[in-house]
């Protein structure tokens, strides 16, 4: 069994505590890792402050060199950290029409390389007899970056990147359920980075308020759970932290009566179930035409019932276990209510027997919004299907919650459906697609879904302040 430290200063750095590391496919301990404290958060906040100034004096061409050579450092070793994301997430190497631990780490060089490009320049708004106005960019300090469980390395890789690319220095939490990838990376980073620009230290919940509200620290950026978010915003208004929080999603999305069953019904399976349904922009609730319903209903059926669940290590794996009992648990008693009150079962709908946390891919209908399966975010491997008779009756229905990450439209009328996409709350509105990310598109949810985007420009001016200077002429 590998045992994991974490890295503060440059340095690895143990504990007298340790953690268990499980892999969700066979609920065993594969690695252990160092578990932190307070004092290793005080230590790492002090290496970050400390080496701020030196990293955010670079030339800015020393920088973009620097997360060039990260990117290369994660194509390098591409193959032992699939292999870690994958025993501590349970995702498949190759997944569900290739999203798995390899997508995982792919898209992290991906991130990483085009966050490395984009431009960081001061703006002149004004240059003319009277004076010159320019808005100079200037990072902020110590960012802290708070992870989830369900994406560890590649949301790890969205907060860090654009942090180091402005000039910031970091000091990273992991969730407890899946530091191991994550702190390998950071591992591999020091040999590229100066000493204190990357810090890597996990813990329990008091590591991470002692994060939040660390007056060392300038920014915040976090991805869980809505609940969450809300207390780390607490927190950190005593000092004003900046923020970027990307929350909770119930993402819907909305067959229109004239799409195309045929070219659609596996784009919606995959938007569903992708990590089983453990991605906040996965597709969670399906609102569907009275016309096309029992068509959509047999396509995703058949699909629910032939996908290959098991271990994600063996290559034929379209979908693993969820990540960790607690959400089994919420996953199991979600199906278990809905069914007791009224939900029909066309697929799935109940745990696979004997050992890791895996649920049968599970399609419901005779399900409506008012019930936790629709109006909470179960995610797990579970689609409802609600019937609709008019798309204004589809727009309230999907609009009808707190969150508002994504959203999709799928149909053949591209003008209807971009008229529509105005009317939708959520921060993201794909036409014929789901969850489509990319790296130069902003992203970020209204509502209880978050504050802030990441990605591209708009995400990169996240971590720094706006200074104006103004030289008067006359």
């Amino acid at each position: 069994m590998r045992n994991f430290s974490m890295t503060i200063n440059g340095e690895q750095v143990s504990a007298t505590e340790s953690l268990s590391v499980i892999n969700p496919a066979t609920e065993e301990a594969f690695a252990r890792c160092a578990l932190g404290s307070r004092e290793h958060v005080e230590l790492a906040v002090q290496a970050a402050s400390r080496a701020f100034k030196p990293w955010s004096a670079l030339e800015d061409s020393v920088r973009v060199d620097k997360i060039n050579a990260l990117a290369s450092l994660l194509e390098a070793n591409m193959a032992e950290l699939t292999q870690l994301v994958t025993q501590e997430t349970g995702k498949p190497v190759n997944g569900l029409n290739g999203i798995g631990s390899i997508m995982e780490v792919g898209a992290s060089v991906a991130w990483t390389q085009y966050t490395g490009s984009l431009p960081l320049g001061n703006e002149i708004i004004e240059d003319s007899e009277i004076a010159k106005v320019e808005v100079v960019r200037q990072p902020l300090g110590v960012v802290a970056s708070i992870t989830p469980w369900n994406w560890p390395l590649m949301i790890a890789i969205w907060h860090v990147i654009p942090a180091l690319r402005a000039g910031n220095t970091v000091v990273m939490k992991p969730s407890p359920l899946t530091p191991i990838a994550t702190l390998r990376f950071v591992e591999l980073a020091n040999s590229i980075l100066p000493p204190g620009v990357l810090n890597v230290i996990t813990g329990d919940a008091d590591v991470g308020e002692t994060l939040v509200t660390h007056p060392g620290v300038s920014k915040i950026v976090f991805t869980g759970s809505t609940q969450t978010g809300k207390h780390i915003m607490q927190s950190a208004s005593a000092s004003l932290k900046r923020l970027t929080l990307e929350l909770g999603g119930n993402d819907a999305g909305i067959v229109f009566p004239d799409a195309k069953v045929e070219n659609i019904a596996e784009k919606l399976f995959t938007a569903a179930f992708h990590n089983n349904g453990q991605t906040c922009a996965c597709l969670k609730r399906l609102y569907v035409h009275e016309s096309l319903f029992d068509d959509v209903c047999i396509a995703l059926t058949k699909m629910a019932q032939a996908v290959k669940v098991g271990d994600g290590m063996l290559d034929e794996t379209q979908l693993g276990p969820l990540q960790n009992e607690v959400q089994f648990n919420k996953v199991c008693q979600l199906v278990q209510e809905s069914v007791e009150n009224g939900a029909t079962v066309l697929a799935g709908g109940k745990p696979i027997e004997g050992k890791g946390y895996f649920f049968e891919p599970t399609i419901l209908i005779d399900v409506h919004n008012g019930m936790p399966i629709v109006d909470e975010e179960q995610f797990g491997p579970v689609l409802p299907i609600i019937k609709y008779s008019d798309i204004e009756q589809a727009i309230q229905f999907a609009n009808a919650s707190p969150y508002g990450l994504g959203a999709s439209l799928w149909t053949s009328d591209m003008e209807q459906a971009q008229r529509v996409a105005q009317d939708i709350e959520s921060g993201s509105v794909w036409i014929n697609d789901h969850g489509a990310i990319q790296p130069n598109a902003p992203f970020g949810g209204v509502k209880q879904s978050g504050l802030g985007v990441e990605f591209g420009e708009y995400g990169l001016h996240e971590y720094v302040s706006l200074k104006t200077v103004k030289v008067c002429k006359a």
